[in-house]
């Protein structure tokens, strides 16, 4: 546990991130020759090994690094249109939304918990928003307010459940998963008559809560940014991409507050004893069932802040949307490095994994290729982060 806890922040991961991503897609920047490139990423990428050569996490943000840069690197190199400015962020927001559940279902793993409901939960709090909007006259702020309320209410009870029962939270939240599914398409058709719920941005647009999931930030930087020619803009002036998604800002925002939880709290050290050994957690006083509890609803709440940024940017509900959304999550937790028996884990791994899964997605589409093939690369690439995984258990038993 303390390996999880005090791993250094990956000050030179990110810092190659962003070159890469600078690379990638500003085209209006002065190109480098490739070999410069390379050079500059070989340097970045030895001194990163050289500082965590005694640590085992870091050095798997690295090799996801690599991974993700060689692949941002191929794409480009196959679709320009890949690595244009409007597309890089249209890849973000999408990469975000993925990160968004997967942070809320990283803290429950690495207290060796699941939750299968999450991609029914995002249909059902949608639902929860958009019927009270245009049904009954309800506010956006109150009716977003409630969503999270009736979140909270299946989190606890689908954590409840697991901890008084004993049941696994794989079979309890699998139940979840169908009870909620077909509650929302239920109770959407027997109020509205239909499966989708349109019109809800007219209702938005002079709400005070909505513009904090349904805009885009910073949109004054990016017309600047634009002005200046440093980005793209459109025929009348007006930036390509008009500013950082909110679920992007959301994204950002939850890693480093659950970074801080894990690295620099008593409850993140509750969360890795939890998953770790929770016998023992009992017996030093931890409150093993009710961190579970919370962490069952701060996965449900995750999302129902997926449905709330959908809900509000698309103007729309969809009884359908949502689907096998949890297993995007799981896998984004599973290749950032998140152990499946629990006690073992970071916040920061599910962004790699969320960037990796959403790239080689668009990068599929761009490049021509058959999207069949998207998951054939999946079940590859769970399979080998499991492995991978699997070996760094290993080596944590062993050094103990």
């Amino acid at each position: 546990m303390a390996a999880a806890r005090n791993d250094p922040l990956p000050f030179y991961p990110v810092l190659a991130l962003l070159a890469g991503c600078l690379l990638a897609a500003a085209p209006h920047a002065p190109r480098l020759p490739w070999w410069v490139t390379m050079l500059a990423a070989a340097m970045l990428a030895w001194r990163a090994w050289a500082q965590w050569k005694n640590e085992i996490l870091p050095r798997r943000w690295l090799l996801l690094l690599l991974v993700l840069v060689v692949l941002c690197l191929v794409l480009a190199r196959l679709s320009p249109v890949f690595a244009s400015e409007r597309n890089v962020f249209v890849l973000l927001s999408q990469v975000s939304m993925t990160a968004i559940t997967a942070i809320g279902m990283t803290l429950l793993m690495i207290a060796g918990e699941f939750d299968l409901s999450v991609g029914s939960m995002i249909g059902f709090a949608g639902v929860a928003i958009a019927i009270p909007v245009t049904m009954w006259g309800w506010p956006v702020w109150t009716a977003v307010l409630f969503a999270f309320v009736i979140a909270a209410a299946v989190g606890w009870l689908n954590g409840y459940i697991t901890v008084r029962t004993g049941l696994p939270s794989f079979i309890v939240t699998l139940a979840g998963l169908f009870v909620l599914r077909g509650l929302t398409i239920g109770a959407t058709r027997a109020i509205t008559g239909r499966t989708q719920i349109p019109g809800i941005k007219a209702f938005s647009e002079n709400d005070w809560l909505a513009p904090y999931f349904g805009n885009d930030a910073f949109t004054g930087f990016f017309a600047w940014m634009a002005r200046a020619g440093w980005i793209e803009s459109l025929p009348n002036g007006a930036p390509s991409v008009p500013g950082l998604p909110a679920s992007v800002v959301w994204w950002l925002v939850l890693t480093a507050i659950a970074t801080w939880v894990l690295l620099r709290t008593r409850f993140g050290n509750w969360i890795f004893a939890a998953g770790g050994d929770k016998n023992a957690a009992r017996n030093v006083g931890v409150p093993v069932d009710r961190v579970k509890i919370i962490l069952f609803i701060g996965t449900a709440c995750a999302a129902a802040l997926f449905a709330a940024i959908q809900v509000l940017k698309f103007g729309s509900a969809d009884t359908q949307r949502g689907l096998l959304k949890e297993f995007e999550a799981i896998i984004a937790v599973v290749i950032g490095g998140t152990l499946l028996t629990g006690g073992y884990g970071s916040a920061i791994g599910p962004a790699f994994g969320a960037l990796i899964f959403g790239t080689v997605q668009m990068g599929i589409f761009y490049t021509g290729v058959d999207t069949d093939w998207f998951k054939v690369f999946v079940g590859v690439m769970v399979l080998v982060a499991v492995l991978f995984n699997n070996f760094i258990r290993k080596r944590m038993t062993e050094a103990r």
